[in-house]
């Protein structure tokens, strides 16, 4: 159902309103047999206004192909005949009609602005009751379709309303991961140019003095060329330590990181350990993973689950991480995926990760205990 009103109706998605729309004309065969009854010019009239009301049907289903879609003349146009014929036609033909305005109902309720569609709703129960009194129906056949329409049309709203707070969360935990993501990059620049503004500065002045020297003083200015590359090489150090160091934070934090964003996110988290935590490098190793894999739950996965499990059983280190969601674009390795698997091979380990048999999306690290990057 989520894909009848809403998103682009392009290929499949197309195919699937035009299922669920059609599959509500079944309400009209009973229409189609009172027609059938009817003599002469009136049975011919009687077909052709249900052959209009179910083109006008269709029409006003599909004139918006999404609820983004702006509203324009033809939309009104469109809505506006649908629902002079939904009225018309219990007057026009007798009470077998009278269900023609819960279609009314449908269409307005899915098709206006969202906080027009419960007077929407209202005005086709009007209609519903004005044609019952206007074709001379039995209270009880009117106020039952007075009834049926008020449910349907209010429970289409609150559908609608529903898929709409879906598709806002689904934006607000794709601009989580953005934000995270960015406020990484904008740590690890300010970061890297704290540890090498000091050093680049000091090299370019000790080239330009060295540059000054070498033809007056060479002893000075190779004596300079000396502190150039030692300052070179710590500088080099201290950039291999940074990176380091925002790719191999500590099991524990990752995993108290990863409950946050996930909280963040709307996702459940569930964390199981079983005996010590993985020992030197490994332990890195599996922060880094947890990192990967998590930030792949919160912006493809649209899970509500997240499993992550951590065991050692002394002979090997196994961290497993799985959601209950699905990965976007199939489940091809991105880039982040490619770089885990290349950081376990060194290690010495190994990396699974893939669809499970009953949806959801599970990646897997083992490494032998004892193997070093």
């Amino acid at each position: 159902m989520r894909l009848l009103f809403q998103g682009d109706a392009e290929g499949p998605e197309l195919r699937q309103r035009a299922f669920w729309v059609s599959f509500g004309l079944l309400f009209l065969i009973p229409v189609g047999f009172a027609v059938a009854r009817y003599d002469g010019v009136r049975r011919v009239l009687g077909f052709a206004a249900l052959a209009a009301f179910v083109a006008l049907y269709y029409a006003a289903a599909f004139v918006r192909r999404s609820w983004a879609d702006p509203f324009t003349w033809r939309v009104w146009a469109v809505l506006g005949a649908f629902a002079a014929l939904a009225a018309a036609l219990p007057v026009a033909f007798g009470p077998e009609w009278m269900g023609t305005p819960i279609y009314l109902s449908f269409v307005l309720a899915m098709g206006l602005p969202l906080r027009w569609a419960p007077f929407g709703v209202l005005g086709a129960l009007a209609v519903a009751l004005a044609g019952g009194f206007l074709s001379r129906s039995t209270p009880a056949a009117t106020g039952g379709i007075a009834l049926m329409l008020l449910s349907f049309g209010m429970m289409m709203v609150a559908f609608r309303h529903s898929r709409t707070l879906v598709a806002q969360l689904r934006e607000a935990r794709g601009e989580v991961a953005r934000l995270a993501a960015a406020d990484e990059r904008l740590r690890i620049a300010r970061d890297l140019h704290d540890l090498l503004g000091h050093g680049l500065s000091l090299i370019v002045l000790k080239s330009e003095l060295a540059r000054r020297l070498a033809e007056r003083d060479p002893a000075r200015a190779v004596a300079e060329i000396g502190d150039i590359e030692v300052v070179a090489r710590t500088s080099l150090a201290d950039v291999r330590a940074a990176i380091s160091g925002y790719r191999r934070r500590d099991l524990a934090e990752e995993l108290d990181g990863a409950r946050t964003v996930l909280a963040a996110a709307g996702v459940e988290s569930v964390v199981r350990t079983a005996g010590p935590p993985p020992p030197g490098e490994t332990d890195g190793l599996f922060g880094w993973a947890v990192r990967e894999a998590v930030t792949n739950v919160v912006r493809h996965a649209r899970a509500a689950r997240c499993v992550i499990e951590v065991a050692w059983d002394g002979e090997a280190a196994v961290l497993e991480v799985r959601d209950d969601g699905r990965a976007a674009g199939g489940h091809a390795p991105g880039n982040g995926l490619r770089g885990l698997a290349e950081r376990v091979a060194a290690a010495g380990g190994d990396l699974e990760s893939g669809p499970l048999p009953g949806g959801g999306f599970r990646v897997r690290v083992r490494v032998p205990v004892g193997s070093a990057p």
